[in-house]
């Protein structure tokens, strides 16, 4: 009974000119990835699932990739077999996923996503039952946002419900051929990016696919289909429904996708920064910074080509920190002191910030110690000089110390100071040290009080 009735609900409502697509089958001499250049994990995976009368293949970025010459850093898998059935098989494997049910399965230390073929949300056309059963697991808000989208459905399906025809090829490791539905293989070859199906409707299920459009033309250095492009810039404000934690992870994808810099000009082409997202606002509307924020990217850029690690708090205190200076210096012109003027500003920038942009606490704290250090380095005297660099984010505040004297915010001679101050010896350090010109705090100690003694006090220097 139940078989009968997710029948009729996968045949009912798939649409008909989708179950009529045939794929183009494309053979591997004429693509030319090799079995050899397939990660064994994924292969594995994929015969694993073969075995046992499942269709498998290896999908999405990673075929894309593969045919650009690019090696892979990650490798997904789509099968027809539920997750249920996909846990069952192997025995290093976890069912995730709340929205859409996955399977991770282990593999020495690699981990394969696996995917069961998903299938469109409810159709005019189903009658009420089924209706009633892919509307309880698929739902729209009143923009035509995707909500939940955990219905299962047909190979072909699951190639028209992916968001660009590059990403929707499917490649079998066993025959060496990649399945194309849409056009895929030729958009990929043209160097065009297009979104399967209706660029309006696709964007108001999802808008983040706006922000993935730009990424990806930029990445892979694209250039956007005319459909593809035309809506983006009048649908920005779609964005704005899009929960923050959601977008943060965008943005962390955009930002440490080793071309940051293009990424960003590829958002300012479609009109995706002004007043779309405040970071965005303030990283290209920010004329007093942008020699820094352009040095800031360059360099992650570069640190993700030689594999080395970058720190996203790190990067967006480098983003954010002309924004704090500016909040600063408005603060400080209207009677604050400096000090605490700082740390209001760092206060509201970040706070405008995470409305937007769910930044995590652990890196809004980094970030709010590596701007504190920054005045502090200019204090190159007696203990302050030995203290600073016992702190434990001297490295970073150092880091960024340097980032400012090449952007030609600070003289280079500080940069170098510290350079030869932290690698030098105890009695190169001390020869060093510059004479402290900074008032003495002054303290009042209270002499003990005996019989016959009088209440005067004592004025004694505070030690440095």
């Amino acid at each position: 009974m139940i078989r009968k009735f997710i029948s009729k609900v996968f045949s009912k409502a798939r649409p008909k000119a989708a179950q009529h697509i045939e794929p183009r089958i494309i053979p591997e001499k004429k693509h030319g990835v090799r079995h050899g250049q397939i990660n064994s994990c994924a292969i594995k995976v994929t015969a694993e699932l073969q075995r046992a009368g499942y269709a498998a293949f290896v999908v999405g970025g990673a075929v894309r990739d593969l045919l650009l010459g690019k090696t892979p850093k990650d490798y997904d898998v789509a099968t027809d077999a539920t997750p249920e059935q996909v846990h069952h098989l192997f025995r290093r494997s976890r069912i995730i996923g709340r929205r859409f049910r996955l399977v991770h399965v282990m593999c020495g230390s690699e981990t394969i996503e696996v995917s069961t073929f998903r299938g469109p949300a409810a159709s005019a056309a189903d009658d009420d039952e089924v209706a009633d059963f892919r509307k309880a697991r698929h739902a729209t808000n009143e923009s035509g946002r995707i909500l939940r989208d955990n219905v299962f459905g047909s190979q072909v399906e699951d190639a028209l419900r992916r968001d660009f025809t590059i990403n929707a090829l499917f490649y079998d490791p066993s025959s060496g051929e990649i399945w194309d539905y849409i056009d895929g293989y030729k958009d990929l070859k043209d160097g065009v990016l297009r979104i399967i199906g209706d660029p309006r409707t696709r964007y108001q299920e999802d808008p983040v696919r706006m922000l993935r459009a730009a990424r990806f033309a930029a990445k892979l250095e694209f250039h956007l289909d005319p459909a593809t492009r035309a809506p983006i810039a009048q649908m920005g404000n779609l964005l704005e429904d899009v929960p923050p934690s959601r977008l943060f992870d965008e943005i962390l994808k955009l930002l440490f996708s080793g071309h940051a810099q293009r990424s960003l000009k590829q958002l300012r082409a479609e009109g995706l920064h002004h007043g779309v997202l405040p970071l965005l606002d303030v990283i290209l509307e920010q004329p007093m910074g942008e020699r820094f924020v352009t040095l800031a990217l360059h360099q992650t850029d570069l640190r993700i080509k030689e594999d080395k690690p970058v720190s996203p708090a790190f990067l967006f205190a480098a983003l954010l920190w002309h924004e704090v200076l500016a909040t600063s210096q408005k603060l400080e012109a209207a009677g604050e002191r400096p000090i605490p003027a700082l740390h209001q500003a760092m206060e509201q920038v970040i706070q405008t910030q995470v409305e937007m942009l769910a930044i995590p606490r652990r890196y809004t704290t980094n970030m709010k110690e590596i701007w504190g250090l920054q005045a502090r380095f200019a204090q190159r005297s007696g203990k302050r000089a030995f203290a600073l660099l016992a702190h434990p984010r001297f490295r970073a505040g150092y880091d960024f110390l340097l980032l400012r004297c090449e952007s030609g915010e600070l003289d280079m001679e500080l940069g170098r100071w510290w350079e030869t101050f932290q690698h030098g010896s105890d009695v190169q350090r001390a020869g060093m040290l510059q004479p402290d010109t900074s008032p003495k705090k002054r303290r009042r100690r209270r002499k003990p009080k005996s019989a016959g003694a009088s209440a005067d006090t004592t004025d004694l220097a505070a030690e440095d």
